[in-house]
């Protein structure tokens, strides 16, 4: 096993990059995902959401407030006969506080603790893809940057043969149709170099966006070779996702709320109870106090109660048939990333460290012998194209294996070391 050698990339990604880039301090791919972590602004939305169910799981604890009335009012006597006996004013005060029934406030604030807890899954999730994705463009940026360079490095090659041929007096067909051949390849070329420089600047402009930077602030990738280790079997991989995976994780939290949720909505059939203590005063000739409590009791007659139970329990059933269709799709997504490290990282170990050098020196060679006249026309193009292709194939290939043992990494949450990240 050996670690693929990014020394084109490294070489020519400078030459593409604007001048304040290139006079940037070079950092590290593993300093650059710690600082696009810890300053993604998308991280203080994960942030204000745990702070949210925390505030509501401290008041689910909480009983409701006690309410206070006030009454005030004129009271009038008459006699039977209808002559007024006596007028003055009559006031009440009362204070009803509602109780209850023992555990359900323990049910409503584990409730409120599964929510908290779907927040922070919510956050370490949001982090661990935020860290595989600047990860990704990271290298995307390098990768880039070798295939614009090489292409413009055959793009110029192209350019000098043809101003060579154009300065000379054609003499046969021959000739003239080598000049069309460069001069169609040439404009190939510069088409795939202006592509290239703006697949560049888009992966530096996401990666400026994700750190919280300007988006035309310098970056430069400090010089680092990919290695990739072996994947365990894939029995262990899904034993280890159906613990560790954040949105499986996030199923069997949020069927255990519903099932909390199913316990209180049962719960809450039996009617809570507001006990009432008042005093009232009347003053109408004579003088009369009331001192007393009252207890209020609502009558479940409207059926609300059983149909909040039958909701709960739909829910409740909802929720275990999202958690099937998670364990089966945790499962097919894990296999297939799987399978997609294990076939790209075979591919990558075919290449030879040096493969893009030796194909670079070969179209380097042919242009000067082609100029000799040792090398015909098209062996020549094909030289040079073959060395675009190698480089793009070489590049993509690492690329494609990144990205998938980046995602078996984050699926699995296991930390096999999937890509090492070699100074």
């Amino acid at each position: 096993m050996h670690p693929f050698s990014l020394s084109l990339c490294l070489l020519v990604s400078v030459s593409l990059l604007p001048a304040a880039e290139s006079a940037a301090t070079p950092i590290t791919l593993d300093a650059l995902a710690a600082e696009i972590v810890a300053n993604n602004p998308e991280l203080a939305f994960y942030a204000a959401e745990i702070e949210t169910t925390k505030a509501g799981r401290r008041a689910s604890g909480n009983r409701s407030d006690p309410e206070l009335s006030l009454e005030a009012g004129r009271k009038r006597v008459h006699d039977p006969s209808g002559t007024l006996a006596g007028e003055g004013t009559a006031w009440a005060v009362s204070l009803a506080q509602t109780f209850e029934w023992p555990g359900r406030l323990a049910l409503r604030k584990a409730i409120a603790n599964r929510q908290v807890e779907l927040a922070e899954l919510g956050l370490a999730r949001f982090q661990r893809a935020l860290a595989a994705r600047a990860r990704t463009l990271a290298y995307g940026l390098h990768a880039a940057a070798a295939k614009a360079a090489a292409v413009r490095e055959v793009a110029d090659r192209f350019s000098l043969l043809k101003e060579t041929f154009l300065a000379r007096e054609p003499a046969g067909i021959t000739p003239q149709l080598e000049t069309r051949v460069i001069e169609a390849s040439e404009l190939v070329l510069q088409r795939r170099a202006v592509d290239a420089t703006l697949t560049l600047q888009a992966a530096l402009i996401e990666l400026n966006q994700l750190r919280g930077s300007p988006v035309d602030a310098p970056l430069r990738i400090a010089p680092a070779s990919l290695k990739f280790n072996d994947a365990p079997a894939f029995a262990e991989l899904l034993a280890v996702a159906h613990e560790n995976n954040f949105d499986f994780k996030m199923k069997r939290v949020e069927l255990e709320q519903q099932g909390v949720e199913v316990s209180l909505a049962r719960h809450e059939r039996h009617p809570a109870i507001t006990v009432r203590p008042f005093y009232s005063q009347e003053k109408a000739g004579d003088r009369e106090s009331t001192l007393g409590v009252g207890l209020s009791v609502p009558l479940p007659v409207g059926g609300r109660t059983r149909g909040t139970v039958e909701v709960a329990e739909a829910r409740r059933r909802h929720a275990e048939a999202a958690l099937l269709v998670a364990r089966r799709e945790l499962e097919r997504e894990v296999l297939t990333a799987a399978h997609a490290f294990t076939t790209r990282v075979a591919e990558s170990r075919r290449w030879a460290p040096d493969s893009s050098e030796k194909f670079r020196d070969a179209a380097a060679l042919a242009d000067r012998h082609y100029r000799l006249g040792a090398v015909p026309i098209g062996t020549y193009v094909e030289l040079q194209h073959r060395y675009l292709d190698a480089v793009e194939a070489l590049c993509d290939t690492q690329r494609e294996a990144l990205e998938a043992g980046l995602r078996l990494q984050q699926l699995t949450g296991l930390e096999f070391n999937a890509v090492q990240i070699v100074p």
